[in-house]
């Protein structure tokens, strides 16, 4: 373990910016959709896929960078990953057609997965245990003012500049975390290059599910992800179009998740001193049912005030920062050897799964709140529930030490 990096306050943070570019990068073009879809003589169920074909293209893209920044070490990844993800956002900012628009967002969310990917690795090549989880969770902290501020930002630029600044400012980002790279960043894996890069995968993909806790720790990541992208990728249009509120104040109403995230951050981070991860873990899901069961009941009722539904909306966010970090810790502490595959394992299981709630969610938009709260909820109620199952999943390993 690398302790002097594991308390860089300037390491941690680059890193945190690295897994945010991706918050960033869909958050801020929630406020350009509804008068992209115009602009481009599209419909909403298109324009809502700028999110769902992101993370599509994240999902594809974590194994290869995963598996060459085991071989190739993690700095020659992170900076190609970046160099596409720039590249990308210059074509969605000058994109004249919705094709050509959701074309560029794949291949942007290809070059995202690096810093998602990588972050989560190099995190594992410098701790472990709780140190990692509590990590995860000063990750969490730092991308959480994606959510907070890139909302408002899109929002302001739309207002001011047109639906084409929100894209143009995810290259300037791009750029900015390649200098805080360059800057701050070096490698932290020593490259085991093995001549058979298929035999490595398959290997390195066996050992990884081999390992009860790895697999306990992405199903609770899959289950929180499908309720997060179903919220993100539909929130634009259920602020908008179905409670009609003006679009310039959608980033505010949006920023109230990253407050919440920011809360939950905050308390797990102060309690994985007290508590394990696991424990941890379970405050999510207990947090996730309760949003969990009032947003089904608001899907079977059809309709409800904004502030029942968005209020819970930012609980079940607030339950995803306890969630998440915990279960990334749990999944990666048995295997430090392969912590890049490893971690793109978990990345593109989540990414798909995040991905097909946001497709899926945007092609059956129906213009009421059904398709957010359905699936939100469902989200909420599956993390408790697979909590309850641990000790059948994991037997007797159902704790993460210090």
């Amino acid at each position: 373990m690398n302790d002097s990096l594991a308390t860089s306050k300037r390491f941690v943070v680059v890193l945190g910016l690295l897994t945010g570019l991706v918050a960033f990068a869909i958050d801020i073009s929630l406020p350009a959709i509804p008068p992209m879809v115009r602009a481009l003589a599209t419909d909403m169920s298109a324009g809502q896929q700028v999110v769902g074909l992101f993370m599509a293209g994240m999902a594809v893209g974590q194994l290869p960078f995963g598996l060459a920044s085991d071989r190739i070490g993690r700095m020659p990844v992170l900076y190609a990953g970046v160099g596409v993800f720039i590249a990308a956002g210059i074509v969605t900012s000058i994109s004249s057609s919705i094709e050509v628009m959701l074309i560029a967002r794949f291949v942007q969310g290809i070059g995202s997965s690096a810093g998602m990917v990588l972050a989560r690795a190099i995190v594992r090549d410098i701790s472990s245990g709780a140190q990692s989880a509590r990590l995860m969770s000063v990750m969490v902290m730092v991308f959480t003012a994606a959510p907070m501020l890139a909302p408002m930002v899109g929002s302001f630029l739309v207002t001011v500049s047109g639906w084409r600044m929100p894209f143009a400012a995810t290259t300037i980002a791009g750029v900015m975390i390649l200098i805080g790279i360059k800057t701050s960043l070096r490698e932290t894996h020593v490259p085991k290059v093995r001549h058979n890069v298929l035999n490595q995968l398959g290997s390195s993909f066996r050992e990884f599910i081999s390992h009860r806790r790895s697999v306990f720790g992405v199903l609770i990541m899959m289950a929180t992800i499908i309720g997060i992208m179903s919220l993100i990728s539909g929130s634009a249009a259920l602020v908008v179009e179905i409670y009609g509120y003006p679009v310039k104040y959608f980033g505010y109403i949006f920023a109230l998740t990253g407050v919440a995230i920011l809360a939950g951050s905050a308390i797990n981070r102060h309690l994985l001193h007290r508590l394990d991860a696991m424990q941890m873990m379970g405050v999510g899901a207990v947090i996730a049912g309760i949003a969990g069961i009032q947003l089904l009941v608001i899907a079977w009722l059809g309709h409800a005030p904004f502030w029942w539904i968005w209020g819970n909306a930012c609980l079940f966010m607030c339950a995803t920062a306890f969630l998440l970090p915990n279960a990334t810790a749990i999944a990666l502490d048995p295997v430090p050897e392969i912590a890049g595959v490893a971690s793109s394992i978990m990345g593109t299981i989540q990414s798909f799964a995040g991905a097909a709630s946001a497709i899926i969610s945007s092609v059956f938009y129906t213009g009421t709140i059904m398709n957010v709260a359905l699936v939100v909820g469902i989200s909420g109620i599956a993390s408790p529930l697979l909590f309850l199952l641990r000790k059948r999943i994991l037997g007797d390993k159902a704790t993460i030490q210090p």
